[in-house]
């Protein structure tokens, strides 16, 4: 099974004043894609700048050739299906075709609460992403959708030409609950994962590794449901976010041995964060541009 690597670049720096040469240089290192975070404002970036997902990616669409481009992860918090379908449609269009969608259910941060709207209880975000990812993949795929629904409505939208890409952009699907993993065998053509998280603080890279298992071995029963192949679709880790945290940056062979246990676990794509000094992305450029080139030849 071919491992991939991408990276996610965070929209904190001036287009002008490193945001343009990071994208650039992405394509140049080779990575597959290059996604960013579609948020309001994110942890400790919310005092400082920080821009809007969909622009940077039309921006890099402009500046780049044949690297893929993403969100990781959009999410119904600040986002309504009728306008997100018509900004996508756009961007899949400029970049010739080279969008992913990373669409997750969202959480309990900044863009909870932006809009002025209590944070939802995990019930509710579930229940909204659940009408919110079928509505998207209509109207992605239809030129007019009518719909009313508990959370969501359309009413004639009209989304003519579609995607350039068919039927239509490629959804990665961010979930571990049931519910999620559901939307991904249905919806997706891929999956996301970041780990456990309540492993994150005091867990091991062991216990980590377990429990990805599960999830994976969760999301083949999903799609065994569903009567669908697993195998139809891409697994992705975002890392950064499971006990390891920024280790396996920090050399060529960490990284190697990080990635061999979990392309063991099946996973098509591994996602590395851009390196940003005095934070928790902070890693040695040199390494992390060794990794980019030659991290995955080194794979057995």
């Amino acid at each position: 099974m071919t491992l991939r690597l991408s990276t996610v670049i965070l929209p904190y720096l001036r287009w002008n004043a490193g945001g343009r040469s990071a994208w650039t240089r992405a394509e140049q290192l080779g990575f597959h894609t290059a996604y960013t975070y579609d948020h309001l404002s994110w942890r400790t970036f919310r005092d400082g700048p920080w821009f809007g997902a969909i622009p940077t990616l039309t921006a890099a669409a402009a500046v780049t050739d044949h690297l893929r481009l993403g969100t990781l992860v959009t999410s119904p918090n600040f986002r309504h299906p009728v306008t997100l379908a018509k900004e996508l449609i756009s961007l899949d269009d400029i970049s010739g075709g080279r969008i992913t969608l990373g669409i997750g259910a969202g959480g309990t941060g900044f863009d909870a609460t932006a809009l002025g709207q209590e944070p939802w209880t995990p019930r509710e975000r579930a229940d909204r992403f659940a009408e919110f990812v079928p509505l998207l993949d209509r109207l992605l795929t239809e030129d007019s959708v009518s719909y009313e629904g508990d959370h969501y409505a359309a009413h004639e939208a009209r989304n003519i030409p579609g995607c350039v890409q068919r039927p239509r952009l490629p959804f990665a699907i961010a979930a571990t609950g049931p519910r999620g993993l559901r939307l991904a065998a249905r919806h997706g053509q891929a999956w996301v994962t970041t780990g456990d998280p309540r492993l994150y603080e005091n867990g091991t890279p062991e216990q980590s590794v377990q429990a990805i298992r599960g999830q994976v071995e969760r999301l083949t029963d999903e799609c065994v449901a569903q009567g669908r192949d697993v195998n139809e679709l891409d697994r992705i880790l975002l890392t950064g976010f499971t006990p390891d945290r920024s280790r396996p940056l920090e050399s060529v062979g960490a990284f190697v041995d990080f990635a061999g246990r979990h392309k063991e676990l099946g996973f098509t794509e591994l996602v590395i964060h851009w390196p940003i000094p005095d934070s928790d992305f902070a890693a040695d450029e040199k390494v992390f541009e060794q990794i980019a080139m030659d991290g995955l030849s080194q794979l057995r």
